[in-house]
Order: structure tokens, then sequence, then C-alpha cells
């Protein structure tokens, strides 16, 4: 049963919304962390994305936004190959896509639009997301593995273990403990914390335009679309109220990609609804969407106390890297759950097939060049190619056919 609003005195509406402030904070700053994005920047963009959000959707809709996973592994090779500002731009114009597809939701229905996007397909997608980051995840790791152990078994036992508010918050308690760890093993350079003013402006980075980070960021707007859905209808769920209708997935589509090319032109990472949050509403049972944007303006002034982001900065590889083992393990498994709740018949040749081929292309490195200077890769071309043969494919093969896939006479 719902709370009521009207039962909240605004002293415990500020609780509340720090307690959201909270619940998006490991993750939210994670991602910079991974990617060399500032933390502060991450802070505001999730912040004002969130506000923004709020604005399109008419405050119905009771959503944070913070950092998406998703781009981490596009970030991190655009800013080796070309430079941050580069990613930037690419998320920019990832946001713009989501504007694309809020169109197409509009003209066509939302049913329409799901049929390129059956579980036979988002499965592997996300399964390549999170296979895709786990080398970076045992790199950081290995700079000191004792540290990094550590950290993985303080987020384990505290979402196998801890009760209450605290099981919402397994990565915030591995980065505590493995930082504490860290420290004892003299693996912490203070510097930066030390140089740091209390207050600064967070560091905005205008950003740049390529075709070839374009190419290799922006159509991930097509994978993270699935998880913007997932995320609506389970908030929908959970308060009670079907946003797929209403305010329309459309209007939710346009809030994040408002949000994303706008943290993309301030130099911060794509913007992604948060479960995490949703997770808070589920157990608080208060869902005015205000509280929602008070959790924001907290993450906004977060941005502006430099020592907080310097600290941040001074966190560990192997820290980060403990964290990631378990962050990067349940994107992949996200994406077994997402066929496996869909009961995706395995012996069907034809979903086979297409399994099979987003996740060689995605995680073999293949590309198509369109010019000297442009290719597709990836996460982009593993989505395509999952697309059009999920349309080309009949829904049932012919004899002959599965004996040609399957290779039996």
């Amino acid at each position: 049963m719902a709370v009521m609003t009207n039962q909240i005195s605004t002293s415990q509406r500020f609780i509340l919304g720090l307690q959201h402030t909270l619940a998006m904070f490991g993750a939210t700053v994670l991602v910079p962390l991974l990617t060399g994005l500032h933390p502060s920047v991450s802070l505001l963009t999730a912040g004002l994305g969130t506000l923004l959000f709020h604005l399109v959707t008419g405050g119905k809709v009771p959503v944070f936004l913070g950092s998406s996973f998703a781009f981490i592994a596009v970030i991190q090779a655009v800013a080796k190959t070309e430079g941050l500002e580069y990613a930037t731009g690419g998320i920019v114009i990832a946001g713009l896509v989501y504007l694309v597809l809020a169109g197409l939701v509009w003209l066509f229905g939302i049913d329409r639009i799901r049929s390129f996007f059956p579980p036979v397909v988002t499965g592997p997608m996300i399964m390549v997301i999170g296979l895709t980051l786990s080398p970076v995840a045992i790199s950081m790791s290995s700079s000191h593995w004792p540290v990094a152990i550590i950290t993985l078994l303080a987020v384990m036992a505290t979402s196998v273990y801890a009760k209450g508010f605290l099981k919402l918050l397994p990565i915030v308690s591995g980065v505590v403990v493995g930082f504490v760890a860290a420290i004892a093993f003299g693996k912490v350079d203070w510097t930066p914390l030390i140089d740091a003013p209390f207050f600064a402006l967070p560091p905005l980075m205008l950003p740049k335009f390529s075709m070839s980070a374009i190419a290799m960021i922006a159509p991930l707007g097509l994978v993270t679309m699935v998880e913007h859905i997932g995320d609506i209808s389970t908030n929908g769920a959970v308060i009670g109220k079907d946003l797929i209708r209403d305010p329309g997935l459309h209007r939710t589509l346009i809030g994040d990609g408002l949000a994303t090319s706008l943290a993309g032109l301030l130099g911060g990472p794509a913007n992604t609804t948060y479960s995490e949050n949703t997770g808070v509403l589920a157990v608080t049972k208060v869902y005015d969407p205000g509280i929602i944007r008070i959790a924001a303006g907290f993450a906004i002034v977060m941005a502006f106390i430099a020592k907080l982001g310097a600290l941040l900065q001074v966190l560990p590889d192997s820290v980060k890297g403990g964290i990631s083992i378990i962050l990067f393990g349940m994107i992949t498994s996200v994406g077994i759950r997402t066929v496996v709740d869909a009961k995706v018949d395995f012996t069907n040749s034809r979903n086979l097939v297409i399994a099979a081929v987003i996740l060689v292309m995605g995680l073999g490195g293949a590309a198509i060049p369109i010019n000297e200077s442009l290719q597709v890769g990836g996460m982009a071309l593993a989505a395509l190619v999952g697309i059009i043969l999920n349309k080309l494919m009949p829904e049932h093969l012919t004899a002959e056919a599965e004996a040609v896939l399957t290779g039996h006479d």
C-alpha cells in the first residue's frame, strides 16, 4: 500500500530524497571513474538530466536518471583512439537517437517497435555488453588482487546478508570496505584530495564530433532503448500505473534522450533510468516524484563539492576492479535472464543462429569499413545484424533448413 504524500513532513521528504541520492550514487560515480570522465560532472548531469526528464514527462514518473553502464566500453575505446571529447560527442548523438525512436513509437505504436527487439535479440546484446567489459574488470583488479577480492566479498555479503536499507547499497558498501582495505595496504595516493579545494565548479567539457566516434557510440541508443522500456515498465508495476500509456513511452524516451544529449554537451556520461531507485520505491512505498526531484537537487549540490570528487578520484583501481567484477557480470546475467524469462526456444535453430551471430560479432571485434576513416563494429554491428536476422529469418524453419543449420542429414 502506497504511503500518502500528505502524511510525510518536509524534513522526512528531504531524508527520503537523500536516500534516493545514496541509492544512485555508487553506480553513477563509478562510470566516470572507469572511463576517465569526471565524477562531479556526472553528478551534475545526473541531477540536471533527472529534472529535465521530469519536465518532459509532466512530473508523473518517479524515475532517477544516472550514468549508463552500457556505454562504458565504447567510451573507453573512443577515448583511447580519439579522446574523451569525441566520446561525449557520440553521446550527444546517441541521445538524439532516442528522439528518433520516440517519434517512431508515437507514429507506429509500441508493439510494432518492440517486434524489432525480441528477447532472442536483446538477451545476447546485453550479454555482449557485460562480456566486452570483463577484461577491464580483471585488468583493474590485477593491480592488487587482495584489495579487489575484499571489495568483491563485501559487495557479495551486503547483497546476500544485509537487511533493510543497507541491502540496497551493496556497491557503496563494497567501495567503503575496499577503500579501507586499500588504505591498510598502503595503496591510496592522497595527493589529489589534499590539493583539491572544498568547493569548485565541476570541470565541464565541450564535446567534439567525428563520424567514427558517432558510428561506434550512437547505435547503442537502440540497445539502451530496450533497457529503458524494461525500467519504465518495472517502475510502473511498482507504483501501480501504466507509465507506457501515461505519460507515454514516447515522452519517457524523449526525456531520457534529452538528458543524455545534455550530459554529452557538458562532458558527462550517457544517462539512463535507474532500477536502484525503483528498488527504493518498492521498499519505502513512497511514490511521490517530487522526492526524486529532491534527490536530483542533492546530486547537483554534491557536484560542486570538489573534495568529494577528489576523494572519488583517489579510489584505487583494485577497488574499482572488485566492484566491476560484480557489476559487469550482473549485466551479462541480466542478458541470460532475459532469454530465460522469455523462454526462448534454443532447440529452434533460427534462435540459435541469431544469438550465435550476435555473440561472435559483438565479442570478436568484427567491423565493416564504411570509408577510410569510418567503420561500424562491435556492439553496434552485432545489434544491427541481430535485428536484421530476426526480421529476415522465418519464425518456423522448414525441415530442410533446420538440417542445414544444425549440420544433420
